[in-house]
């Protein structure tokens, strides 16, 4: 299997742009590119990408499929309003409804650029089907390599917690059934098309214990851990009040700061904690359009680019960042930056980092994928920037400032997943209608 993709504006991310160029891949990675015409290599597919700008694919770092089914709900409310409210619906769901959830909300990614993508996936109700499952097949079907993190709460309000107590779970259960998920389905190889990650839900809904014994877990199992940081003010005067300390004080004492591990969120932190995410290689995943949407704040991105610490992009749960792409959070990213900093605080290029090298990162996977080098993974987008989009001399500014353009082509290692802008591994249309069915399926569900 070689493509040859020719007449290309190639931005690497990591080595200098090439203008004029081409890029050869060779049974799932990259063997070759440079500048100039592409040699012809008989028997390979040779893509024309003349006014196209070629990337790494994007590396989507969190993310909550199953909300693609409740998008457009509690519209002006608080992240704890928000979830009080959309907790009854997500106790209703099925394997059914988060299978087709998961299709359609994979299938909007990919269609906007994305190559690998996280979920976190934390609600688990009893006698409803292997949700975990429903969400890998949706990606093996989709074609997207796929992240998945064992979610889970068990500090329900009974026990202070802010979930209802019908949608927690024993930790011996969650503990038993992580460990069985990492087994059946992480693969640890270069070219992986999944892996598991260990993610309880937050401090405001899982106990200390779970913490701890989940970091324990992820690191006898040699798998990353996932969780909700800092997200809101209201997150931090709750461990004030109840832990006696700061959020990333309180990750600090349960042993989870380290290199193997990616919070989402982090939005309220203080001078220290961003000096511990840099000496301790601690990531995070910057959600702008999600943090916005709850009135939740801006994180402090480029403090955090400037300290050396690892920072990704994720588009976070449909419910709070309705059809959000990634391409758009890499604009969002920096026009908050800007908004809040100045027009020199994140640049165009920067942005594109966040959103490929800076996620894959996150995912410990900088050596396989999130730029374009000779012996990584060929997961590439090609991106169409010609027609009005070439009024923009820049290509890269044109992916980043403007609106997200069009999918010449987008593959996986190697592998087509969108051509011209639409989805070629599964249908098109009937994996959009899938999520519109997951809502009716679950709207259903509730009434009854």
């Amino acid at each position: 299997m070689r493509t040859v993709i020719a007449n290309a504006y190639i931005a690497p991310v990591a080595g200098v742009e090439i203008p004029f160029g081409y890029l050869i891949a060779e049974h799932g990675r990259i063997t070759a590119l440079g500048p100039g015409p592409a040699p012809r290599i008989e028997g390979a597919e040779h893509i024309d990408a003349t006014g196209c700008l070629v990337t790494p694919g994007l590396v989507n770092t969190h993310h909550h499929l199953y909300q693609w089914a409740t998008q457009g709900l509690f519209q002006d409310a608080t992240l704890f309003e928000w979830l009080t409210g959309l907790y009854e619906l997500w106790a209703r769901m099925d394997a059914d409804i988060v299978h087709g959830a998961a299709a359609a909300g994979l299938g909007w990614l990919a269609l906007n650029g994305c190559t690998t993508s996280t979920d976190h996936h934390y609600i688990f109700p009893k006698d409803r089907g292997d949700l975990f499952e429903a969400e890998i097949r949706a990606a093996r079907e989709i074609g997207l390599r796929f992240h998945p993190c064992r979610g889970s709460m068990d500090r329900g309000q009974s026990d202070g917690g802010l979930p209802p107590d019908e949608v927690v779970e024993q930790r011996e259960d969650i503990l038993a059934h992580t460990a069985e998920m990492i087994d059946k389905y992480h693969d640890p190889d270069f070219d992986s098309m999944l892996r598991v990650a260990v993610a309880p839900c937050s401090p405001f809904s899982v106990s200390a214990e779970l913490m701890a014994e989940s970091a324990a877990l992820a690191r006898a199992k040699g798998v990353r851990l996932h969780t909700h940081l800092a997200e809101t003010l209201d997150e931090e005067q709750h461990c004030l009040a109840q832990m006696g300390c700061t959020p990333v004080e309180y990750m600090a004492k349960l042993g989870w700061l380290g290199d193997d591990v990616w919070f989402a969120h982090a939005v309220h932190l203080r001078d220290s904690d961003i000096r511990r995410f840099a000496e301790t290689g601690t990531g995070s995943a910057h959600c702008p359009t999600s943090n916005a949407r709850l009135g939740a704040g801006i994180a402090r991105v480029t403090d955090l680019m400037a300290a050396g610490a690892p920072v990704g992009l994720g588009v976070d749960g449909a419910a709070s960042a309705e059809l959000t792409s990634l391409a758009g959070e890499m604009r969002q990213a920096l026009l908050f930056q800007r908004a809040v900093h100045g027009p020199r605080a994140l640049t165009a290029r920067q942005a594109l980092e966040l959103g490929t090298l800076g996620g894959a990162r996150n995912l410990g996977r900088q050596h396989e994928i999130g730029s374009l080098a000779v012996g990584k993974l060929a997961d590439i987008a090609i991106w169409r920037v010609d027609g009005f989009r070439s009024a923009v001399e820049d290509p890269v500014c044109a992916l980043v400032f403007g609106p997200t353009p069009p999918l010449a082509r987008l593959l996986v290692g190697g592998h087509t997943v969108v051509e011209h802008g639409e989805l070629r591994t599964v249908a098109h249309d009937a994996t959009g209608r899938a999520g519109a069915e997951a809502r009716k399926r679950l709207r259903q569900a509730v009434s009854r």
